[in-house]
């Protein structure tokens, strides 16, 4: 009897794996902003660390986390309530690979200082690379990096912790963080009842012998594999934060009982949990009343994560879209030769560039911030305007990403469908787009002629840029309104484009007339591609995204 075949026809026209590959030297504008922000000697390093994370290994570690969610072991076979959460194997491989580049922690010196320039700008284009492959497990990695931020309110326990969280190694024991070789930081703000409003919040914090404990939840509690949290409670003088180990000081499982793990749209290799707190250990952090001052230093920091982490999702939609094109062939020719689709991509590699230059920019500033007033003026007013911009904007990017690879890119065996998935958490975490706006309101109302200085070198550092003058402009009547909460998302857009031109500007400045061109001078559509540029143009765009 013949035995059926399948072999009906041969496969070609398809494009190779977008893998094995040097995720730095490959992005020329990657490359021209770290340069241009203080970070040009690191080049050999981060070329390093883009040739292992652009490895075939690495993007099979990523499908395999995604695909082998984490799963809440509530108990132990014998019935003690353990609250672990277990995890694949290739998600702690990346947490390790992670860890040993110093993503976690190389922004602070030992002993918990800002380490200084250009530690941030290295970092960021570090982080920038990792997302591009695996975003999910950068949750733990951003919050044990700004957790020392918040710490440094509490000096005695940054000291004890800091030796732990300096190391440079992941280790997913579940045992007391000082017993271990590497530690990560969690994070619990958000209630039922309050959400971004945590002065709502009703975790009552009582004062014992040895510390602080706390009763209530957490609708919200970020990577609880962590071995600490920092957490919002009320204690006698108020709103506080407070350390929460995984296990109390005699050895023993802290009081955090897990309730389920989030059922998310995206990052899914990531857990994020609701959480009861039955009287469970505590340390303060900072003064009683002073949490939200507290943990805003903390919140700053990964807001900027937020950005850095959207701007590399759409600079692997960008690539993958611009490989495949350079590869499948479409009525005799290649997609990336038709007209229409040099156009659509072109006008991507635009709007990646301007966001990368923009991340690489704000990174600077933190660098700067200690010493240099205006920067951190430029810190406080612009982080919240670029995590609104930059993280609103990869969605319909990372759309338009997928449409490049018709159905080979809606399939879940492809990244782009991943990537899709993933990109609007960044604009809801850590503040929505909403609270971004409120949040540089706050700031021009706090610092009105530092914020007005920024906005003059803004306007400096864009003179003779299309539209420039009228964004200027507009921001600066559009922000004096005595109802300029109504207007607050134009105006913050506006800000984000104006900064985002400004510093493609120090970068690649043909690219930053293309931008202002068609983003400040004109609304650019909602569609990519419709605008014109020259074939020169498009030629320069396409080969700075991917030679």
């Amino acid at each position: 009897m013949t035995k059926p075949s399948f072999a009906t026809h041969e496969v070609f026209n398809q494009s190779p794996p977008f893998e094995d590959v040097d995720l730095f030297t490959a992005d020329e504008p990657l490359v021209d902003a770290v340069a241009a922000n203080g970070g040009a000697d690191a080049a050999k390093e981060l070329s390093d660390f883009g040739r292992h994370w652009g490895s075939a290994a690495m993007a099979a570690r990523g499908r395999l986390a995604n695909e082998n969610t984490p799963k809440l072991k509530t108990f132990d076979s014998r019935g003690n309530r353990r609250d672990e959460v277990e995890f694949h194997p290739s998600y702690h491989e990346l947490m390790a690979h992670s860890a040993h580049a110093g993503v976690h922690n190389s922004t602070w010196t030992a002993d918990g200082k800002p380490a200084g320039a250009p530690s941030e700008v290295v970092r960021a284009a570090k982080f920038y690379m990792a997302a591009q492959v695996e975003t999910g497990h950068l949750c733990p990695i951003t919050m044990t990096r700004a957790s020392v931020a918040a710490l440094a309110s509490q000096p005695d326990l940054l000291a004890k912790t800091m030796p732990v969280i300096a190391q440079r190694a992941y280790d997913p024991t579940f045992a007391p963080w000082w017993t271990k070789r590497g530690m990560t930081l969690g994070m619990g703000m958000t209630e039922k009842q309050g959400g971004t409003d945590v002065r709502a919040n009703m975790t009552r914090a009582e004062r014992t012998a040895d510390g602080y404990r706390l009763t209530g939840h957490k609708w919200f509690m970020s990577a609880p594999m962590c071995d600490a949290f920092l957490v919002l409670a009320q204690a006698e003088g108020g709103l506080t934060c407070f350390f929460m180990p995984r296990f109390a000081p005699d050895g023993s499982v802290n009081a955090l009982q897990f309730q389920r793990l989030k059922d998310k749209l995206g990052n899914r290799s990531n857990a994020s949990s609701e959480v009861e707190f039955v009287g469970a250990y505590a340390l303060p952090v900072g003064e009683e009343g002073k949490g939200i001052r507290t943990i805003i230093q903390m919140v700053q920091l990964t807001r900027q994560d937020c950005a850095i982490a959207s701007a590399g999702l759409m600079r692997s939609g960008l690539a993958h879209a611009l490989h495949h094109a350079r590869h499948r062939s479409v009525f005799q020719k290649h997609l990336a030769d038709q007209l229409l689709m040099q156009a659509v991509l072109a006008d991507m590699a635009l709007h990646v560039e301007a966001s990368v230059a923009l991340v690489m920019q704000v990174c600077r500033a933190f660098d700067r911030a200690p010493q240099e007033p205006g920067e951190a003026t430029y810190m406080r007013l612009l982080t919240p305007a670029i995590k609104y911009w930059v993280c609103k904007s990869a969605p319909p990017f990372l759309y338009e990403a997928m449409e490049c690879l018709g159905g080979n890119g809606y399939v879940e065996e492809g990244i782009l469908a991943r990537h899709y998935r993933e990109s609007p958490v960044n604009a809801i975490w850590e503040g929505s787009g909403n609270v971004m706006c409120l949040d540089v309101l706050r700031a021009l109302a706090r610092e009105a002629e530092a914020a007005l200085a920024v906005l003059r070198e803004l306007s400096a550092e864009t003179q003779g840029l299309s539209g420039a003058g009228e964004a200027v402009a507009f921001i600066g009547k559009t922000f004096r309104r005595p109802d300029s909460e109504r207007v607050a998302r134009i105006a913050v857009e506006k800000l984000a484009l104006l900064a985002a031109a400004a510093a493609l500007n120090r970068v690649a400045p043909r690219q930053a007339e293309l931008f202002a061109a068609t983003r400040l001078a004109a609304n650019h559509t909602g569609m990519y591609g419709s605008v014109e540029f020259t074939n020169d143009d498009i030629r320069a765009l396409l080969e700075r995204a991917l030679p």
